[in-house]
């Protein structure tokens, strides 16, 4: 079994697209435009087939991100090396992004760093 894809709605399709492509070296389809329900999105591909889909819709909420909220928390993307995550962490911190925490080694044996990016997503960088 292969999970397919994960899916998140955004409130800024085209930011949220861009953010991944620049730092996640993500391949975009063209937009899909549903114009009876307003829905648009991309589905971004990552170099080892893994997808994700962006979505926005005019009914999409704000929420209250929380760092501790029940669901689905936080996309962790694997650079290759902790030399990789070292500079993707200052790369992010330098262009404004808040580091939640590391680089460092957890508990349980990975090296990574985690941010908050756009729209209060988490994200986490591991070797």
């Amino acid at each position: 079994m292969k999970l397919e894809h994960v899916a998140m709605y955004v409130h800024d399709l085209e930011e949220m697209r861009a953010f991944f492509e620049k730092y996640f070296g993500a391949q975009s389809n063209d937009m899909y435009h549903n114009t009876k329900t307003g829905l648009q999105t991309y589905f971004l591909t990552f170099d080892d087939g893994a997808r994700l889909e962006l979505m926005t819709r005019p009914e999409v909420e704000e929420g209250v991100p929380s760092l501790y909220q029940a669901g689905l928390i936080h996309l962790a993307f694997s650079v290759g090396s902790k030399e990789k995550v070292d500079t993707m962490t200052k790369q992010f911190l330098a262009d404004g992004y808040q580091v939640l925490s590391g680089p460092r080694t957890t508990g349980d044996g990975y090296y990574e760093s985690a941010i908050v990016a756009l729209e209060g997503n988490q994200i986490e960088i591991t070797e």
